[in-house]
């Protein structure tokens, strides 16, 4: 991994494409916040970092969604991208493109990766018996193929994976299958459709792994997977389907997996388009570095496929794909019935978007384990640390300055000197914590240091000092507030709003990394506004309740 102090780095960022097909909900935000803070992070420590998204569009389950709505696939994807891009907005996920897989650079990319891999003997055909749903009229899709494990013999699992297990197995060996759309068994029928030769790229994708793209637990995943050998994979799906026509073929259409990922490299072509500069400087050259960011149910395809479609075609790889676990409410699974499953909109109703970001970095780490969005863990974080420990910093400090002492900055005394250099001593373990995703590590560091400032404060009790040394009180409010400028630039990958307006009460420039070593001296502030309010445990229960 390059290293956090490295000057000048070049970077673009992808998350996993969000399929256009429902609302964002909080268990998607997870990544995306996760994503946000690492690019927030890059871009205010100097560096160079592009963030590219764009919804997932096409496949059967759009094509369904829309016939039950009554309007085209083209319709329903392009209502769910403007609620995508608001949603996204309201949490502050900052995308420097967000784009649609349903767009002419994608079709030529697609067409380009699948030829180019024709050319070099990565793709052949082959007749297969397919599950096809008589009722439905429709070859069933994987994810709309439902029965029990062949592993393990769990039920209720899908036609290519089983979630309890993580078997990856075809959809015929499923056990008891029935079609997810109407219930009804399906019965085979025999068709003609294109693979990927996977098996041929084991030796790249192990060449790329060996330069440590991933966890080591995902590598340990991987190395299981090699064991049981890599499976060519069918790119192929029959009309009726809502997707790109694969090129020479009358009723063949690229399976969705094969354009999504392909969305990364269109995103980035449509974004450098506009913008005028190289695509093939960020994606067929050095000269940058590729993150993405992905939930783990996705593994498969973003460490064996996707790897393979960039070597087939020239593309650059990865210098890393970061693997994180899912979202359980309160200890368990997301879930309607229970209340649990809580879209973007439905929290931003109820409560503040930056307590969703902080909560989550409170608890994200570079591993996969799950993360549980907890009530009362929630409610006590965000009231202590965000409110109690920085916020109140401000408030308390600047009715001071502003009610009593003319609004200016001084200078920090002896201690307060000494104060801060501790703050600013503890910049280079924050600046990595953020690059090696370790946020809740990073976070609690953070915090202990607004402990130490707050300490420093109410020892110093500049509201009674005022009235009897003008002049000390100053100079406390002035180490306070300096103090709360250098916990606002180490927060602000995590809560950009809240110190948007630390800065306009400080009357300050947007803070960058570099900021954060020198202080502010002789300087007039701007009367507090208020920036956040405590979390009341029944605004959660009611949140919880009405979605």
């Amino acid at each position: 991994m390059a290293n956090a102090f490295q000057p000048n780095r070049k970077i673009l960022v992808t998350s996993a494409l969000p399929y256009a097909n429902g609302s964002i909900h909080i268990g998607h935000l997870v990544e995306y916040i996760q994503t946000d803070i690492w690019v927030r992070f890059q871009k205010i420590r100097g560096h160079t970092c592009h963030y590219m998204c764009a919804d997932d569009t096409h496949g059967t389950a759009i094509m369904l969604s829309a016939k039950k709505e009554g309007v085209s696939p083209e319709q329903l994807i392009q209502r769910v991208h403007q609620e995508h891009i608001e949603d996204f907005k309201a949490f502050s996920i900052d995308f420097d493109y967000y784009y649609t897989t349903d767009s002419e650079e994608n079709r030529v990319l697609s067409e380009f990766i699948f030829t180019r891999a024709r050319e070099k003997g990565a793709i052949y055909e082959k007749s297969i018996s397919q599950l096809f749903c008589t009722k439905c009229s429709l070859f069933l899709p994987d994810r709309f193929i439902r029965g029990k494990c062949p592993r393990c013999g769990a039920v209720d699992q899908y036609g290519d994976n089983c979630e309890k297990c993580a078997a990856t197995y075809e959809p015929s060996a499923l056990i008891e299958p029935r079609c997810a759309e109407c219930g009804s068994a399906p019965q085979q029928k025999e068709t003609r459709h294109f693979f990927f030769a996977l098996s041929q790229f084991e030796n790249h994708i192990k060449e790329w792994l060996s330069q440590d793209p991933v966890q080591k637990e995902i590598k340990n995943k991987l190395d299981e997977w090699f064991r049981e050998g890599l499976r060519d994979w069918d790119i192929t799906r029959d009309a009726p389907y809502f997707g790109f026509k694969i090129p020479g073929t009358q009723d063949k259409y690229f399976y969705v997996w094969l354009d999504a990922p392909v969305g990364y490299l269109a995103t980035t072509q449509k974004w450098c388009s506009e913008h005028g500069i190289s695509f093939d400087t960020i994606w067929r050259s050095n000269e940058y570095e590729i993150h993405h960011f992905i939930g783990k149910d996705i593994l498969y395809f973003h460490t064996l496929f996707w790897p393979a479609m960039l070597k087939v075609s020239d593309f650059m790889l990865p210098k890393s794909v970061r693997v994180h676990g899912f979202l359980t409410v309160n200890g368990e699974k997301m879930s309607k019935s229970r209340g649990t499953f809580i879209t973007a909109k439905t929290y931003l109703q109820h409560l503040n978007p930056e307590y969703l970001r902080y909560y989550y970095a409170s608890k994200l780490s570079p591993s996969i384990e799950d993360l549980d969005l907890n009530l009362e863990d929630f409610v006590f974080k965000v009231n202590a640390d965000v409110v109690n420990k920085f916020i109140n910093i401000g408030s308390r400090l600047g009715s001071i300055l502003n009610k009593k002492l003319n609004g200016l900055l001084t200078e920090p005394n002896h201690e307060g000197k000494n104060l801060l250099n501790t703050l600013v001593k503890h910049i280079p373990s924050i600046e990595n914590g953020y690059e090696t995703l370790e946020y809740s590590k990073t976070l609690r560091e953070i915090i202990g240091l607004a402990d130490d400032l707050n300490k420093y404060i109410n020892d110093a009790k500049p509201w009674e000092l005022v009235s009897s040394d003008a002049e000390k009180a100053a100079r406390v409010c002035t180490t306070g507030l300096n103090g709360l400028r250098i916990l606002a630039g180490m927060l602000k990958p995590v809560l950009p709003h809240i110190v948007k307006g630390v800065e306009s009460f400080l009357n300050i420039p947007p803070l960058q990394w570099n900021d954060l070593n020198s202080i502010i001296t002789h300087h007039p502030i701007n009367p507090y506004q208020h920036l956040a309010h405590r979390v009341d445990a029944e605004t959660f229960k009611k949140m919880v309740t009405l979605s």
